[in-house]
């Protein structure tokens, strides 16, 4: 039997895995048309800017990105995760309590975060743009960070109400109308301004429409006045909520500084041409990443599901098939990068050459964190947010220190084979770490449930 078989014999017999396949199919989908308008876009931006001028785009789209997400609280888990259990147990007033905590903390620092941007363009535009007159830039496109100001609450609300085919059709409506303006810009004439002006369209299109959709979803949910009923006093207790929002936000700026701030540390450490080589390496991955990051929206409120009602037999299955399909679709887009991956970067321009090594080396790691792209996610549905924190936070010392070693001698390529090696080492170990997990409470459920009463 063949692995497509296998893959449609699991389909068939679990509904669990039927229904977390139908919402990713959604996602999924979004993010197919998503994937040809970004690669369309970029491919136009770059033809239409040079290489240089590419490279500073990318810098100034990561540096905004950066900051917002150095002040992210993970609002969308802490809602995924108290949320579902409170609406199961009609605990309203205290699903709106969460609800209302977590869109006033994610504003609020949404506004620190934009506040931050204005401060630090001056020292950007200098020290990674190399144009001081790039200041304003940075400051416009910053606005994609308070158009954001209640995205991760809005979209953990959206996954609760199972509302993923909405939510797919925001992502495709702001690729198209990037695209557009895109598309303008480029038979125009027009230069980094109005790029930048398409990117920062559709991030706002992402934050402020998600946003509208989970009002909506909240008020059938809870009953009009729900945030009138909120009260602090309902929140779970303090040193628990404070715990997963900080591991979460300190997290996030661990794979802000470790994983997703690629661009800007090679262009610190070397120039934006460099840059610009691997901003076309990272874009091209995201092929790889495309389907598998949908499942990962659509799996952790499954996962919650399984370990709130200890069904662990039914959570191991679901992981090994899910890393079954995972695996299976990493496995063809490798071989296809490797047979024709030059000529993807062609499309691009004769220039971008140079990124073909760092996109391989790039493949090693990204694969191993798709085919097991559940390993946070499981831990945090345990209560354990604490390990995943602490083993990307001492192998990402390690990379970033080794980075300021190797990368000024060695180019882009040793930084992109740092990344994969992080992915790896902290992939794995979180995996295993969960797996280990997941036995002993079975073991400890299944000697409860035989012991004498």
């Amino acid at each position: 039997m063949n692995i497509l078989q296998k893959i449609k014999d699991h389909l068939e017999e679990d509904p669990l895995l039927q229904r977390v396949v139908r919402n990713t199919g959604y996602l999924f989908g979004s993010n197919t048309v998503t994937m040809g308008l970004s690669m369309l876009q970029s491919i136009l931006a770059a033809r239409l800017l040079g290489i240089y001028d590419f490279g500073v785009l990318g810098t100034i789209t990561v540096f905004a990105t950066t900051l917002n997400r150095l002040f992210s609280f993970r609002m969308g888990e802490i809602i995924i995760k108290y949320l579902g259990d409170y609406l199961a147990e009609n605990r309203l007033d205290h699903a709106a309590t969460i609800i209302k905590t977590a869109y006033i903390v994610e504003a609020a620092s949404s506004l620190l975060a934009y506040l931050l941007l204005v401060i630090l363009s001056p020292w950007a535009a200098n020290q990674l743009a190399d144009n001081p007159e790039s200041v304003t830039l940075f400051i416009i496109y910053g606005l994609c960070i308070l158009g954001n100001f209640g995205s991760e609450t809005s979209l953990g609300i959206l996954q609760i109400d199972n509302k993923f085919k909405q939510q797919a059709n925001f992502t495709i409506i702001q690729a198209v109308l990037t695209a557009i303006i895109i598309v303008v810009a480029y038979f125009t004439g027009g230069g980094l301004m109005m790029v930048l002006l398409a990117y920062l369209a559709g991030k706002l299109v992402l934050g402020i429409g998600p946003f509208i959709l989970a009002i909506r979803s909240t008020n059938r949910l809870l009953g009009n006045g729900w945030w009138q009923r909120a009260s602090f006093s309902l929140l779970p207790p303090r040193r628990e909520l404070q715990t997963f929002g900080l591991t979460g936000n300190l997290s996030a700026t661990i794979n802000l500084f470790v994983r997703d701030s690629e661009v800007l540390w090679v262009a610190f450490f070397l120039s934006p041409l460099e840059a610009g080589y691997y901003k076309v390496a990272l874009a091209i991955i995201n092929i790889v990443l495309m389907p598998i990051t949908p499942f990962i929206s659509t799996t952790f409120p499954e996962i919650t599901r399984s370990v709130s009602s200890r069904l662990w037999g039914t959570l191991r299955n679901l992981l090994k098939k899910i890393s079954l399909l995972s695996a299976s679709w990493t496995a063809v887009v490798t071989i296809g990068l490797l047979l024709f991956g030059p000529w993807i970067i062609l499309i691009y321009g004769q220039e971008y050459m140079p990124a073909y090594p760092a996109l391989l080396i790039l493949m090693a790691g990204f694969g191993v964190a798709n085919i097991f792209f559940w390993n946070r996610p499981l831990l945090l549905a345990l209560g354990l947010p604490k390990i995943p924190f602490t083993i990307t936070l001492f192998a990402g010392i390690g990379k970033i220190s080794l980075a300021f070693l190797l990368v000024p001698r060695f180019g882009y390529l040793a930084e992109a084979a740092l990344l994969s090696l992080y992915f790896i080492i902290s992939v794995l170990l979180i995996t295993y770490i969960g797996i280990k997990k997941i036995k002993y409470y079975e073991n400890a459920t299944e000697s409860l449930q035989i012991s004498p009463t």
